[in-house]
């Protein structure tokens, strides 16, 4: 395919960039220096689906994926493997896309890429969604979780404001008892957009919802508070303390985003003051957790594995004083 013919798919296949922007989502505003943050990270992510989409191949793209600043690097990852995955689904691609990512630098973000599947999964047809008996059993409930995110930015007033939980998920029947859990926790992550990094706000959304769900959602904020950033750490303080009884799962979220950064050698500032001030860890020490709990290979088989170390990772962090 030519450079042209290249451009042009992009063109035609990447989401409009107004998509990013607060004004166009209906998000909340708290100050110009959250909403160029919280947008910036939007166009890094399209950023990194259009190179995907727009070049003859992964290695390609991989010089300019490396070349976008570490602080938004993962967020273009997340969308390359958006952009692998809708490639791989399209007719005559041979579907290598993907593999190939998780294969070079994209291993590093491995975690973001399986996020950036379940953004693809709620873009295709479900005859073209990626196998996903073929994805690690441990991680690829985090597909669910980038579903989740996806379903609650694009369609807030439905799963946000509405708190709609679809009847039948895009997922294996026999591994559905836990899927909308995983679709909860990648909504709270959105939740953190959808409130502009306004703390206020943000606990104002997830209180909307069922408490049943609240531990989800906030394990999706504490992620999304501290991988994505926009709050200092007096409204981190205020989270922390308002979280309540879901103070443990707000921690755990926490420390799965410093764990990520970490993974992938693009801790910041932010990270750092976001893990100190909710577990009161360096997020070398909160990834570290994570690392130390991750179940192994023989326990890797289904939902509760994945879930288990979600509550070990909560447990540890509360044993130790951090909550």
């Amino acid at each position: 395919m030519t450079a042209a013919l290249r451009a042009l798919r992009r063109r035609i296949l990447t989401p409009a960039l107004s998509s990013t922007s607060l004004d166009v989502r209906g998000f909340r505003k708290k100050n110009p220096a959250a909403q160029e943050l919280l947008e910036t990270i939007g166009r890094s992510f399209l950023e990194g689906y259009g190179q995907i989409v727009s070049a003859s191949d992964v290695q390609a793209a991989e010089p300019r994926l490396e070349a976008i600043p570490r602080q938004f690097r993962g967020f273009a990852y997340e969308g390359a493997a958006m952009g692998c995955s809708i490639m791989d689904a399209l007719p005559g691609s041979g579907g290598r896309r993907m593999s190939g990512l998780l294969a070079g630098h994209g291993d590093a973000h491995t975690y973001m890429a399986y996020v950036g599947i379940g953004w693809a999964m709620a873009r295709l047809p479900r005859v073209l969604h990626p196998d996903v008996q073929e994805t690690d059993p441990l991680l690829r409930w985090l597909i669910l979780d980038g579903y989740g995110f996806h379903q609650a930015y694009f369609h807030t007033d439905r799963y946000v404001h509405g708190q709609r939980r679809e009847r039948k998920l895009p997922w294996p029947q026999d591994q559905a008892s836990y899927a909308h859990r995983a679709v909860d926790q990648g909504i709270g992550r959105a939740l953190w957009f959808v409130g502009g990094a306004d703390v206020d706000a943000v606990l104002a959304l997830v209180g909307a919802f069922a408490p049943a769900r609240r531990g989800d959602l906030f394990s999706g904020v504490g992620l999304a508070a501290t991988y994505a950033g926009g709050a200092g750490a007096d409204e981190l303080l205020r989270l922390r303390e308002s979280a309540g009884e879901y103070r443990p799962q707000l921690l755990q979220g926490s420390a799965f985003a410093a764990e990520a950064r970490e993974r992938a050698g693009l801790t910041v500032p932010h990270t750092q003051i976001a893990t100190e001030v909710l577990c009161g860890m360096e997020p070398h020490e909160a990834a570290h957790v994570c690392r130390e709990l991750r179940p192994g290979a023989s326990d890797r088989v289904d939902a509760p594995a994945y879930e288990t170390w979600r509550q070990r990772i909560a447990g540890a962090l509360v044993s130790e004083g951090r909550c």
